[in-house]
């Protein structure tokens, strides 16, 4: 008689979901401003002399760069929201994307290398990225905008484990 609910393979493991770690809200801010720098200068450079030398109807292709604007934003905030990332016992999980889904799994043996990097406007939104390098270059990965403390921690982490795994090698 059997009373286990396991199959002839042997008792059931159970999975259990990554818990995943999104990216701070400052990284929205910075590439939301990026944006509005950009744009909305372009639409002033195009528009004003296409108004005072052409003609006011030749101004409306300044709405274009503004219609970018309009579009961008929203688009900025759902690629946001898709980016994250899970510390798993073996290997880091990175996800990201909105129409194309992309996840890399990245084992903790494989790396070679990790760095914190931190440009002019990342330091002044008080942001940093995590730089993955593992031995094929093809599987290198990111992780962008997280809080600089929270890059630290991951890089030394990730540096750990990643000695731990690949002692045995």
């Amino acid at each position: 008689m059997n009373t286990g609910t396991a199959g002839p393979a042997g008792p059931a493991r159970e999975r259990t979901e990554p818990v995943w770690t999104g990216l701070p809200r400052g990284l929205l801010r910075l590439r939301r401003l990026l944006l509005v720098v950009w744009l909305v200068p372009l639409a002033a450079a195009v528009g004003i002399p296409l108004g005072l030398f052409v003609g006011p109807v030749w101004a409306a292709f300044a709405l274009i760069p503004l219609a970018v604007v309009a579009w961008g934003w929203p688009v900025l905030g759902r690629n946001w929201r898709s980016w994250r990332y899970a510390e798993r016992a073996d290997d880091l999980l990175i996800s990201r994307g909105v129409l194309w889904r992309e996840e890399t799994v990245v084992p903790y043996g494989r790396m070679q290398l990790v760095e914190v990097t931190s440009g002019p406007l990342e330091r002044r939104f008080g942001l940093a990225s995590v730089q993955l390098h593992t031995a094929a270059a093809a599987t290198d990965a990111r992780i962008p905008g997280l809080l600089p403390e929270e890059a630290e921690r991951l890089r030394d982490r990730l540096t750990e484990l990643g000695e731990a795994r690949s002692a045995g090698l």
